[in-house]
């Protein structure tokens, strides 16, 4: 797996776990990418071929919204629960927990960002 779509190098896993590190794509998105391209998920990345690797890659980019646009996504989400004025939107910039998390005696690491 290459860096420009957002995997991470790693020659050593195998193909199934490899394919699960590029953000928006899950086990069984991998497991669908995989089928449909006839390689097996126990196989190593590092004994895949060029050819396959192409192929992989230029599957997820044309089906998939993956890594930097998938985290743009999400920072457009937050500052649009933050400009309607939202519950989350607001613990988002308060910088608290958004689910319902206790926050009197947990919580500490966001609530020192509060008080500084």
């Amino acid at each position: 797996m290459s860096d420009n779509n957002g995997a991470i190098s790693v020659p050593d896993e195998q193909v199934r776990i490899a394919s699960t590190k590029m953000d928006g794509i899950g086990p069984q998105k991998a497991m669908k990418f995989r089928y449909r391209l006839g390689i097996s998920g126990n196989i190593k990345i590092q004994e895949l071929t060029k050819y396959q690797i192409d192929q992989m890659e230029q599957m997820i980019s044309q089906d998939h919204v993956v890594n930097w646009e998938f985290k743009r996504g999400e920072r457009a989400d937050i500052k649009r629960l933050i400009s309607i004025s939202r519950y989350r939107g607001i613990r988002h910039q308060d910088g608290s927990p958004l689910r319902g998390q206790r926050t009197h005696t947990n919580a500490r690491t966001s609530r020192k960002r509060i008080i500084q």
